[in-house]
């Protein structure tokens, strides 16, 4: 006898208010995948709210500092999985349960260097381009070290604050968000023209 296991997520994007929705339901046991992480403020109030999983976006970020800012990209810095690398750290550190699923990779390099993640969702090309590599490639997360002394405490007006300065992720969230609207506006066109 097979026995089939459903779970259901929601994803949404992690917004202040979609956190906060978050905080509430996850106490009631449904399951949220908070998206457009793009900085560890969006990291560390979701796992202070108890959410099950996050997408932070590796390769987003680093499009954003190609496009605005590519004087960050000094010796093979990457400013994608360093955001990652600080959020598995600051997670191990603080024994935080919210899993990490990087997402949004540009090249194998990425997908390598963060194959010690909780979970990976990788494009069927770049999954293509592992099968062919030999080797098990680097650990990008050996590096880690426990840097953070002192828990942060986030208030709403902290994580604005902290969204509202760095540009990068407040450009990011706001294009993601308008993206999932035009998505659901599409899908609404789909299902008006069946119905």
């Amino acid at each position: 006898m097979v026995i089939f296991r459903w779970s259901v997520h929601i994803k949404i994007a992690a917004t202040w208010e979609g956190i906060q929705v978050a905080k509430v339901l996850e106490k009631e046991g449904i399951h949220f995948n908070m998206t457009f992480i793009v900085s560890l403020e969006h990291a560390i109030a979701c796992a202070e709210a108890g959410v099950t999983l996050i997408f932070p976006f590796v390769g987003r970020i680093l499009d954003w500092y190609q496009l605005n800012n590519p004087e960050v990209f000094v010796n093979g810095f990457d400013p994608g999985m360093e955001s990652v690398r600080r959020i598995v750290s600051y997670y191990k550190k603080w024994g935080y349960e919210t899993e990490l699923m990087a997402a949004s990779f540009r090249n194998i390099e990425e997908v390598m260097a963060l194959a010690s993640c909780d979970l990976l969702t990788i494009s069927p090309q770049l999954l293509e381009h592992r099968t062919q590599m030999e080797g098990t490639g680097s650990n990008g997360m050996a590096s880690i070290s426990g840097e953070w002394e002192r828990k942060m405490a986030l208030k709403e007006s902290d994580f604005r604050f902290a969204l509202n300065e760095y540009q990068m992720a407040m450009e990011k969230l706001s294009e993601g968000i308008r993206l999932f609207c035009r998505d659901i506006r599409k899908l609404n066109g789909l299902i008006a023209e069946r119905l």
